[in-house]
């Protein structure tokens, strides 16, 4: 089983979904007690809501490269960023990074294209729906 490197706290809660749904999903895979292998990263949103806030979105994205290479030196496989907004700075931090960077987007599309959805609607703050603009 690879070892999963959460970038959360962006909010708590949705760090919290994340978690979550990543563990309910490898128990009803694998049954038992089975758990998945999570390395959590939690940086404070503060921090970075006050980047998002006055359009400083690359020191956004040093806050989060920094937290993600600490995740590669933990041992995480792959790294999953724990709410939609900040995938705007994904590729400043895969760029930083020697591990995958799972984007919510392209596994939405991937899921998307399989169940043969072509027309979506996203909700979400000003932040997401505006990110990749």
């Amino acid at each position: 089983m690879k070892t999963i490197g959460l970038l959360g706290g962006m909010s708590w809660e949705s760090t919290q979904t994340y978690y979550q749904v990543i563990n309910e999903t490898v128990a009803k895979t694998l049954g038992g007690l089975h758990s998945a292998k999570i390395i959590l990263y939690s940086v404070d949103f503060d921090e970075i809501e006050k980047y998002q806030a006055t359009d400083q979105w690359e020191k956004a994205g040093e806050v989060l490269v920094d937290a993600a290479q600490a995740l590669v030196k933990a041992g995480a496989d792959f790294i999953v960023i724990c709410t939609n907004t900040m995938h705007k700075v994904a590729p400043q931090i895969q760029s930083a990074l020697t591990i995958p960077l799972l984007h919510i987007a392209q596994t939405t599309v991937n899921a998307l294209k399989k169940a043969e959805i072509t027309s979506v609607g996203l909700l979400g703050t000003r932040f997401t729906t505006s990110a990749f603009l």
